[in-house]
């Protein structure tokens, strides 16, 4: 009886061995260092570099501006051991991904600004401006923001989105800059009036000083899924409006034509697909845009050079949804 008893014992020994085992080793094998697999949901893709934004990050990247403000993306999105966290690297910044926060702030901006050491001596106290509503000094760091940079800075997400100064304006190149914690600000006096302030691109400078692994910045291919069309109602007419997001250009830069798409009850159409054919003075290109989102929107941005001054350039976007095909105009003019 004493053998089987031990022999018992032994056995339930072992299995509770193999348990505890189990459940130290499991955890760690679902996903990267434990972490919670990225919720990826929505998805929208970039022809311009051939990656997709995904879930929470399309969702902060079309709240604070899109493609104007971020850049375009740069990696698909993947897990950083250093960093300990899911990220995704765009022309302007890194989002990441912190789920342990509450849901507004689960979406961040790496602190780009500080990492690659742009961050300069504070000003005196003394120096810090009063009373000038066009000029703000923010203690937390010893630095102002002031006229076109700080009209910007609230109309674009603020702390949010830019972090806080961590240097006065200075020259670069030539350039007007001035850094904050998550990203760079440039004074573009070239451009048209309302539009001279860009986002500089520190995400790109972060990547060519310490590198992403080279599997996440290769381009992906479309999705070859077929779009799910939303048929409208029996009837119903189908209504797409077309336009750019500079309708005066100079002769060389990219251009972005913004498709809105709804049903007659003026609901959006989720799901559409067009293509868009850019009449260029020497020959159209044609080029497939994306299907429409959740707001019945898409878009699409391209490259162009060497157009004469004074050019119009006719742009011809063309829906369909199921047995209905409409086509909408829209253009630009090449001016300086």
């Amino acid at each position: 009886m004493a053998d089987n008893r031990g022999s018992w014992i032994g056995k339930l020994g072992i299995l509770v061995g193999l348990v505890v085992l189990v459940w130290l080793v499991a955890p760690v094998a679902a996903s990267p260092n434990g972490q919670p697999a990225f919720p990826e949901g929505e998805s929208e893709y970039f022809q311009l570099t051939g990656h997709y934004i995904k879930g929470p990050f399309l969702e902060f990247f079309r709240k604070y501006g899109g493609s104007r403000i971020f850049g375009y993306p740069q990696t698909e999105v993947f897990y950083d051991p250093r960093l300990g966290l899911w990220v995704q690297y765009f022309d302007n910044v890194r989002m990441e991904w912190h789920p342990e926060n509450p849901v507004p702030y689960r979406v961040q901006l790496g602190l780009l600004g500080e990492e690659l050491g742009k961050r300069t001596p504070p000003i005196p106290p003394e120096r810090a401006p009063r009373g000038n509503p066009f000029q703000r000094y923010f203690p937390e760091t010893g630095h102002t923001v002031s006229y076109a940079f700080l009209t910007f800075y609230d109309q674009n997400g603020g702390l949010d989105v830019f972090g806080y100064p961590i240097s006065e304006p200075l020259v670069e190149n030539g350039r007007i800059v001035q850094y904050f914690q998550r990203t760079r600000l440039e004074w573009h006096p070239e451009r048209p009036r309302g539009d001279r302030v860009v986002v500089g691109a520190l995400g790109m400078a972060y990547i060519q000083k310490f590198g992403v692994p080279e599997e996440y910045r290769k381009p992906q291919p479309l999705s070859a899924q077929p779009a799910v069309i939303a048929p409208p109602a029996e009837g119903a007419t189908i209504r797409a409006y077309a336009f750019v997001r500079y309708p005066v250009t100079g002769r060389e830069g990219y251009q972005t034509v913004y498709l809105y798409v709804t049903n007659a009850g003026r609901q959006p159409m989720r799901g559409v697909l067009a293509t868009a054919t850019i009449r260029f003075p020497n020959r159209p290109v044609v080029y497939p845009m994306n299907a429409t989102d959740s707001r019945g929107i898409s878009s699409l941005t391209f490259y162009f050079s060497g157009l004469p001054s004074g050019q119009k350039v006719v742009i011809e976007v063309t829906v369909q949804a199921g047995m209905q095909t409409v086509t909408v105009p829209t253009s630009f003019v090449v001016w300086y």
